[in-house]
């Protein structure tokens, strides 16, 4: 009877076009609150930043204390023994500031020391992969700029959650499980990150005493514990163990850099990501090969003619990244030149409409796993904060008795002689993490898409959700995507979400494209927050593609005041 009602009532006029009006093309409403906000990968780590936020912190007090907590519950994306790169609003001022926290490759590492050892490449994992962890060092510069609260206070969440334990998430469980081999580099991995030896499954209680400790030393003394002090002890003696080079005046003589953000224009918003040695400058290029190849399709982000010119953008600004991206205090790196509209136009040209280009140059410009999280407080400034181990759980090495994992970043130099990327001793390696913003009146933005190569084109993908269709934060965030690794090859992978006829299209134009799931951690996971600076209004948005969650700050019910007059006369009648 009731699937009866049920036809006759689809049968009606009007009755779909009423359902369809309820709906929507993306899943998770946006959260929107008058207070902070926080959104990271796992939710534990924003409800961390959301409670600073309610004691009274600042934007980058609260991203400080949900990347530890991140670096505790995802410890295969992020951790201490990484680097980090951060973009800073300041709703006062509107001044954008940018950090570059990443660290140089130790003195006494050197091509001619690798290729002594018997290295015809970089490694990609093991001690010579090491490079100098800069989060710890960058966390604390940005703190003694624009925190509000004490240092030691920051870091109550991750404490506990390393020494009392968390349950594993499902994205994280799976992550961890893929990863396994990598634990296996250093027995000290082994035995703090495989308990029982084996990755812990969904919903099973990790702990890790070692990282806690190690936690509790930083809160305690500051940075200086983790390149001077125990933490830098336990750093030395791992790498003198395994043969590292690293020394301790490798630590102790690293500075973080506060740099200007580079930028462009598109679609009347300015997009901004961090200047080299980081890739933020390909997804600025991509956005401006996009605009220079045709307008935005009016059939939609996932049209035959919308995807095929950004696959083919990507490959163009990819080809120039990889030429040119260096540490710019060792080689030239011509931003400017492959910012510039002129250029843009020149490598538009080479876009053929009906056929994927495999075989892209670069263009003649002289004259990882990862985690992000944005956050905002209640004045309005953001935080937009990337922070990496490099590859799943980093180089394998795991610190003596201190439960954290240094990075693998120096997997990012080459050992070609005649490269701008070139290993050198004190140099920073090519980066892939990007934080970024983007701003157009009273309107910003910070964003970020996590996952190695894949985020200058998931960065330029967001925008355009944004500026070209009107989409608010959540919807482009969660909207199906495309990847691709590097410039060479007609190979893409794509979420099974976009329409199948644009796939066959695009493959009769010879891309080859791979399908994956629906929301694939391949597309990487992202966060954004919007902050309305006229209404003061914030907007948060948690990826589909991760466990996380936007929240937002708590607001303090013992400071809500009596009720107000008119509403106790309404009770009382």
């Amino acid at each position: 009877m009731r699937f009866t009602l049920l036809l006759l009532a689809l049968s009606l006029p009007g009755f779909v076009s009423t359902l369809w009006g309820q709906g929507r093309s993306y899943g998770r409403s946006m959260v929107i609150t008058q207070q902070g906000l926080v959104s990271t990968s796992q939710t534990l780590a924003s409800q961390a930043g959301a409670q600073i936020l309610a004691r009274g912190g600042s934007a980058v007090d609260a991203a400080i204390a949900a990347n530890a907590v991140l670096g505790v519950v995802e410890p295969m994306m992020c951790g201490i023994g990484g680097d980090l790169f951060v973009l800073y609003w300041e709703a006062k001022t509107g001044k954008l500031y940018g950090l570059n926290a990443s660290g140089p490759a130790p003195k006494a590492l050197s091509p001619h020391l690798l290729k002594s050892k018997g290295f015809t490449k970089m490694p990609g994992d093991g001690i010579h992969s090491v490079t100098v962890p800069g989060t710890v060092e960058g966390w604390q510069k940005l703190q003694q700029r624009f925190g509000r609260l004490p240092w030691k206070d920051l870091f109550g969440a991750s404490i506990y959650y390393a020494e009392q334990g968390f349950p594993v998430t499902e994205v994280i469980a799976d992550s961890w499980a893929g990863s396994r081999d990598r634990l296996k580099v250093t027995p000290e991995a082994t035995r703090v990150l495989l308990p029982g030896g084996k990755p812990p499954a969904v919903g099973e209680i990790f702990r890790n005493p070692g990282l806690g400790r190690a936690m509790r030393l930083i809160a305690e003394n500051g940075a200086q514990d983790f390149y001077r002090g125990t933490v830098a002890a336990a750093i030395l003696e791992t790498s003198k163990k395994l043969g590292g080079v690293m020394e301790a005046s490798d630590l102790a003589a690293f500075s973080s850099e506060w740099v200007e953000p580079i930028s462009t224009e598109y679609r009347g918003w300015k997009v901004y990501e961090l200047p080299p040695n980081g890739q933020g400058m390909a997804a600025l290029e991509m956005l401006n090969i996009m605009a220079a190849a045709s307008p935005a399709s009016p059939e939609g982000p996932h049209s035959l003619s919308e995807m095929h010119k950004k696959i083919e953008a990507m490959k163009l600004a990819y080809a120039d990244l990889r030429t040119y991206n260096a540490d710019p205090r060792f080689a030239r790196v011509p931003v400017a030149t492959l910012l510039s509209r002129e250029y843009a136009s020149k490598r538009a040209a080479r876009i053929d409409p009906k056929k994927a280009n495999c075989q892209v140059p670069a263009g003649d410009a002289v004259a990882s796993d990862t985690t992000y999280l944005t956050a905002v407080d209640r004045d309005g400034n953001i935080a937009s904060l990337i922070q990496s181990v490099s590859a799943a759980f980093g180089s394998g090495v795991g610190v003596e008795k201190m439960g954290f994992l240094l990075h693998n970043r120096g997997a990012g130099f080459t050992l070609d002689p005649k490269h701008p990327n070139v290993l050198a001793p004190g140099k920073r390696p090519f980066h892939t993490i990007i934080p970024a913003f983007m701003e157009k009146g009273d309107l910003h933005i910070g964003f970020g898409i996590m996952g190695g190569p894949n985020q200058p084109l998931a960065h330029a993908q967001f925008v355009s959700h944004i500026a070209d269709y009107g989409m608010n934060v959540q919807e482009a965030l969660e909207k199906a995507r495309f990847t691709k690794r590097d410039a060479s090859g007609c190979d893409v992978r794509m979420e099974s979400r976009v329409p199948y006829p644009t796939v066959q299209a695009l493959s009769e134009r010879g891309h080859v494209i791979s399908l994956t799931r629906e929301h694939s951690s391949v597309m990487g996971r992202g966060a954004a927050i919007l902050h309305n600076s006229r209404t003061k209004v914030n907007f948060g948005a948690a990826d589909s593609r991760a466990d996380g969650s936007a929240e937002p700050e708590p607001v303090a019910l013992s400071n809500a005041g009596p009720a107000p007059a008119e509403r106790k006369t309404a009770s009382r009648e």
